[in-house]
């Protein structure tokens, strides 16, 4: 398993003008490239996005193309939330397993700066009615009664469809039901930024990012992570006023990751066409686990369950994880997870275990900082957060690393990866 990405970019800058196939199709063409793998090698394509384009729904058929593929390499996308990259990386690895495949490629892109507005559905009928009408009068007949506030869009929002709450919402309340400071809230994200601010700097990070030369003269070229503050501070974060409960609040834009533009993917081979062709692979797969838990309940919590699950299934426990690579949708989320996995109360209750979980120390959980600072294109993070964690395994002489994701409709994510 290799991996590759584009730099991350806030929403509204770098990025605002691209098609996230040709984010997609940037990350493949160099991770192919990098690996020295031909195009004709791979079998498949497996790519996951939250948003898909209306004019291009099938994401992964356009990146395969895009990347010069042979046309005749079949391709999926898959949608599961902020895992999405995550769901099409296992997709991948069932294919492998299963035989059906030898080499794949997976990964994900968001443009989060290009989401698709909708009309209101009164506005919507009128038009559908006017393009099936024949004659000029029927065309007129199908506006009649027309009113200006049909023109209102319909807003978007990052919501739970059960709940009418957003994702901040949740954090908020989730860090009201278990006490997570604003100070503490603020502290993990100072770490995330300085962490990611050193990672970039001397080179650890930026070597995962294949460069972009931007359209159209492609004159500029986009090398770095452009959300990253190495000029942040405590007392700038604690500055900042909270944003989903403007009065009692404690989760604010600071410690919050930000609307993100980007792509990644990775490269999957069976370990015999591995050795075959000549490969030393990064890593290997050895477990992963989704769950599940109701949207009223504290949406984020899902790696809390879905982490002891990924565990049992690799026999290991958490004090053999060498790193921990976690998915920072808010600073309260994560600590919420991390609180949750060293209680032994949460384990009777939640897990049916007679002790807890456990968790490592922070000098192995996000040492090159995390969403946070990097942000967060939606269907892209569980690529970047593998290829992160293979590549600081390999430097470190680890063996074992643990990814955790909490994804929207309150699901979670964990991964086990072996080196």
């Amino acid at each position: 398993m290799a991996g590759c990405r584009t730099p991350f970019c806030k929403s509204g800058t770098a990025f605002k003008d691209m098609a996230p196939a040709a984010l997609g199709a940037l990350a493949v063409r160099e991770l192919l490239s990098r690996a020295e793998l031909r195009p004709r090698e791979v079998e498949e394509v497996v790519f996951g996005t939250v948003i898909p384009s209306v004019l291009a729904p099938n994401l992964a058929r356009e990146v395969g193309l895009g990347a010069s593929l042979p046309a005749t390499v079949p391709a999926y996308t898959v949608n599961r939330a902020c895992a999405s990259a995550n769901q099409a990386i296992t997709s991948a690895a069932d294919a492998i397993a299963r035989g059906h495949a030898d080499v794949v490629v997976a990964g994900g892109a968001e443009v989060l700066s290009d989401i698709p507005i909708l009309l209101g559905r009164r506005l919507r009928d009128r038009l559908l009615a006017a393009s099936r009408a024949r004659t000029p009068a029927q065309k007129l007949k199908a506006f009649a009664g027309f009113r200006p506030r049909e023109l209102v869009p319909v807003t978007p929002a990052i919501a739970e469809p059960s709940t009418g709450e957003t994702m901040g919402q949740s954090a908020e309340r989730m860090a009201k039901e278990n006490r997570i400071p604003r100070e503490e809230q603020d502290r993990w994200a100072l770490r995330s930024h300085q962490r990611a601010w050193q990672g970039s700097e001397d080179g650890r990070l930026t070597q995962e990012i294949a460069p972009l030369f931007m359209p159209p003269d492609y004159s500029q070229v986009v090398t770095r992570d452009n959300g990253i503050r190495a000029d942040t501070s405590l007392e700038k974060l604690a500055a900042l006023p909270p944003v989903f409960d403007r009065r009692f609040g404690s989760v604010t834009a600071g410690n919050s990751s930000p609307l993100t533009d980007g792509a990644a993917a990775v490269l999957l081979m069976s370990e015999e066409k591995a050795r075959a062709l000549g490969y030393e692979p990064l890593g290997f797969i050895r477990s992963w686990a989704y769950t599940a838990l109701a949207p009223s309940a504290q949406l984020l919590q899902g790696p809390a369950y879905a982490v002891p699950t990924a565990l049992d299934r690799a026999g290991v426990a958490m004090k053999d994880i060498d790193l921990w690579e976690m998915h920072e949708a808010f600073a309260a989320q994560v600590l919420s997870n991390l609180q949750a996995l060293d209680s032994d109360d949460f384990a009777r209750r939640e897990l049916g275990r007679p002790h807890k979980v456990g968790i490592l120390d922070e000098e192995r959980i996000n040492v090159m900082g995390g969403s946070i600072a990097l942000g967060h294109p939606f269907g892209a993070t569980g690529a970047r957060l593998t290829t992160t964690l293979l590549n600081e395994l390999r430097r470190r002489g680890g063996s074992l690393g643990l990814i955790s994701v909490c994804a929207a409709g309150a699901m979670g994510f964990a991964m086990v990866i072996e080196r």
